[in-house]
């Protein structure tokens, strides 16, 4: 779940003092230089100074208030999807919201609904496939969307007509000030891919879901996940979608980022290890040796010649996050 916080620069003996004092205020796992090359599908990006891997909302509390406190830069990661990191990673602290913030807890109000309670670590497909499994619709329709719940509430990640909008009732978010606080979803400004949440990690939210048939739920399962076998290079390095859809008529047609730049020419465009995948035009690969500088020329020139031909500004839906 992306998001950066700058402060100021950085002195190497700040970084060691600050990692002690992490080591001793939380009960996750506390590193120094991780390369987050290891920690993004991109597969691209330089070192970070310090990596927290916490095992509670309480730990991501004390990060922050170290951080703040000590006046360094911080950035939450999730499964490192949608995110571009920097070639020369993140001088301060990375937290990683994984295992330890992946809980799933769920209480049914009546037969027909059920309110799930969910870390901001969970995997999107795990959860989609979870609830499809106990017959309960709302969010299965995710299954081939990448990441955690953390950064797909945040950024209202969503497919094939469901979104986390629909379903979330409350989002439990850290402040950059290190408060734990409840968010009312009805008073967040939802919007497409943007749940409207600033200076905030998303540790976890409440969902309600509708009851509906298994066999109906596993059905759309394969059949979504099979068109994401399909249609996009999910099995190659990428992040996901790189553009939001503009939305734009184009010819009295609405069209797609992917179907813009596919009408561009552009499928198979590349610089250095970075190229427009031929099988869906929207993702960017990392063809095994692409840097972040190589994505960034690629993503460059698809948004000036979609420009110049469609009249068509396309807006970037990865993260660009790092120093």
């Amino acid at each position: 779940m992306p998001f950066r916080r700058t402060l100021v620069p950085l002195q190497v003996d700040r970084l060691g003092t600050l990692a002690g004092s992490l080591r001793s205020a939380v009960s996750g796992k506390v590193d120094r230089d991780v390369p987050l090359v290891d920690l993004t599908t991109y597969r691209i990006g330089g070192p970070a100074s310090i990596l927290v891997s916490p095992m509670s909302s309480d730990d991501v509390v004390a990060v922050v208030r170290a951080c703040a406190q000590e006046e360094v830069p911080w950035l939450a990661l999730g499964l490192g999807s949608n995110v571009l990191m920097s070639d020369a990673g993140f001088a301060g602290v990375v937290i990683r919201l994984g295992k330890g913030l992946d809980q799933l807890e769920a209480d049914s109000k009546d037969e027909h609904q059920s309110r799930w309670i969910i870390g901001a670590g969970m995997p999107i497909p795990r959860l989609a496939r979870l609830s499809a499994e106990a017959g309960w619709a709302g969010i299965h329709r995710l299954i081939g969307v990448p990441g955690t719940v953390g950064g797909g509430v945040f950024m209202n990640a969503g497919a094939h007509g469901q979104d986390f909008s629909r379903v979330v009732c409350r989002v439990d978010v850290v402040t950059a000030a290190g408060r734990l606080e409840h968010l009312d979803a009805a008073s967040l400004p939802w919007a497409y891919r943007d749940a409207g949440i600033r200076d905030a990690i998303v540790v976890g939210c409440h969902v309600d879901l509708e009851r509906a048939p298994i066999g109906d739920l596993k059905l759309d399962i394969r059949k979504h996940f099979r068109w994401r076998q399909r249609g996009t290079p999910f099995k190659e390095k990428c992040c996901g979608s790189v553009f939001r859809n503009p939305g734009a008529l184009v010819g009295g047609e609405r069209r797609t980022a992917g179907q813009l730049i596919d009408a561009s020419g552009l499928k198979g465009f590349a610089c250095g290890g970075a190229k427009v995948s031929e099988r869906h035009a929207n993702y960017i690969v990392n063809t095994g040796s692409a840097t972040a500088a190589d994505v960034r020329a690629v993503i460059d020139a698809v948004r000036e010649r979609v420009q110049l031909e469609f009249e068509v500004e396309l807006r970037l839906e990865v993260k660009l996050l790092g120093d």
